[in-house]
């Protein structure tokens, strides 16, 4: 069957011109229906799990993670934002099931796992040697635009409204603030980790030069 993650509405690409490619990375039903997935041009007509493996060779260094005491809506966008930029992998801290339509599918080429609580999560980033960092406009924290980010560590997200935890602040480092200029109190949490992810990849990832 088809793996479908687009309507067919013309974006993507057709069935393959000419002879198969021998590659076993290659999915033989995608090369004969045309791939329709939200993929970039270099992992067109692969195996999901090709992906997966291709992408596990360079993963970046840092992971995210949001607690999920209230089935937040906002997981999917986190997971769709992790895999634009790469992350190690998504963590869900709280209840297990959360809602995938926001994240597109992308959670399919993403480690995504479950801790039950912060303690749980925290026993996990020690034992890998990744420094928890919270991201949260709570006193004493410190902005995030002229922070150091460890290049090893986990960007934990509160739920949208009560923010983090206090057991997962208490397990923090350090926690991060995003400067904000309006009237608001708060950022939606999708929004904050984006912001959060891209200045990890400012300050660490190595950026492509652009297309001529």
């Amino acid at each position: 069957m088809v793996d479908d993650e687009e309507p067919r509405n013309g974006i993507g690409v057709g069935p393959w011109p000419g002879p198969w490619p021998t590659d076993a990375r290659y999915d033989p039903e995608l090369l004969e229906h045309g791939d329709r997935r939200n993929v970039v041009d270099e992992f067109r007509y692969w195996r999901g799990e090709a992906i997966v493996a291709e992408l596990d060779t360079r993963r970046h260094g840092f992971h995210v993670a949001i607690e999920n005491w209230a089935h937040d809506m906002n997981i999917g966008s986190v997971v769709r934002t992790a895999n634009a930029f790469n992350a190690a992998g998504v963590h869900i801290v709280g209840r297990r099931r959360w809602n995938r339509r926001g994240a597109m599918v992308t959670d399919r080429y993403l480690h995504v796992s479950h801790h039950p609580d912060a303690e749980a999560l925290t026993a996990w980033a020690s034992a890998e040697n990744l420094t928890v960092i919270g991201v949260d406009n709570v006193p004493g924290s410190v902005p995030l635009e002229t922070a150091t980010l460890p290049r090893d560590c986990v960007l934990v997200f509160g739920q949208e409204g009560p923010g983090l935890s206090e057991a997962t602040l208490a397990a923090c480092s350090q926690v991060l603030s995003i400067a904000q200029f309006g009237s608001t109190r708060s950022i939606n949490a999708g929004a904050a980790a984006a912001v959060a992810m891209h200045a990890w990849i400012r300050q660490h990832a190595v950026i492509p030069a652009a297309a001529p």
